[in-house]
C-alpha cells in the first residue's frame, strides 16, 4: 500500500493512503473561497465543493498515479500538462526501489503562457495555461480523429511550450517517453508550487 502525503488548504501536509490498484489523480486548486457548509469555488481547479469527489475543472496541473497490484510490480507516476498548467508540481519517491525518479514541473508556465491560452481573474492576472486542446478542440492538438495515433500526433508549438518550461511533465497525449515514471513499494509527496531549490 503505498501512501501519498500533500499539502492542504488547513494544514501543511496530509498523509493518504492508496490501496493496491489505486489509480486516480491530484491536483491543486487556487482562489477558492467556501462558506462554512463547503460550499463555493475556485479560480483554478474548481470541483463545486470543499471536499472534491470529481476531477477538477482544467487547466489544471496533474500530478498521476497508478499503484501496483502487488509487492512484484511497478507503481507508474507522471505529471502532465495535458489538460494544463495552473501551479508547479514535483513527486517525490519515499522509501521505493527501481529508478524512483523525482518528477517535477518548477517552472512558471503562467508568466510564459501565449496570451490565446492564457486564464485571467477578475484582476487581469494569469492564474492558469490552457492546454491548445481545450482552447482550440481541434484533433491536431487533441490526438483525435485523423490524429488519435503516436504516428499521426506529434508535438505542437504549443505542447512544446510546456515540454520546454517542464521537460519530465506530459506536454500532449503521446509523450510517454520521456515522462512516465516507476517505482516499487514507494509513498510519494507531492508538492504544490515547489522551489527550484
Amino acid at each position: 500500500m503505498a501512501a501519498f502525503h500533500y499539502p492542504t488548504l488547513y494544514a501543511a501536509s496530509a498523509s493518504l493512503p492508496a490501496p493496491s490498484g489505486w489509480s486516480g489523480r491530484f491536483w491543486a486548486r487556487t482562489g477558492c473561497t467556501f462558506d462554512n457548509s463547503g460550499n463555493g469555488k475556485c479560480i483554478t481547479g474548481d470541483c463545486g465543493a470543499l471536499k472534491c469527489t470529481g476531477a477538477g475543472v482544467p487547466p489544471v496541473s496533474l500530478a498521476e498515479f497508478t499503484i501496483a497490484k502487488s509487492n512484484n510490480e511497478k507503481d507508474f507516476y507522471d505529471l502532465s500538462l495535458v489538460d494544463g498548467y495552473n501551479v508547479g508540481v514535483g513527486i517525490q519517491t519515499s522509501g521505493g526501489s527501481g529508478d524512483c525518479q523525482y518528477a517535477s514541473c518548477i517552472a512558471d508556465v503562467n508568466g510564459n503562457c501565449p496570451k490565446e491560452l492564457q486564464v485571467l481573474d477578475n484582476s487581469g492576472k494569469v492564474v492558469a495555461c490552457k492546454s491548445a486542446c481545450a482552447q482550440f478542440n481541434k484533433p491536431e492538438y487533441c490526438c483525435t480523429g485523423d490524429h488519435a495515433t503516436p504516428q499521426t500526433c506529434q508535438p505542437t508549438h504549443y505542447s512544446q511550450l510546456f515540454k520546454n518550461a517542464c521537460p519530465t511533465a506530459y506536454s500532449y497525449a503521446y509523450d510517454h517517453a520521456s515522462s512516465t515514471f516507476t517505482c516499487s513499494g514507494s509513498d510519494y509527496l507531492i508538492t504544490f508550487c515547489p522551489s527550484s531549490s
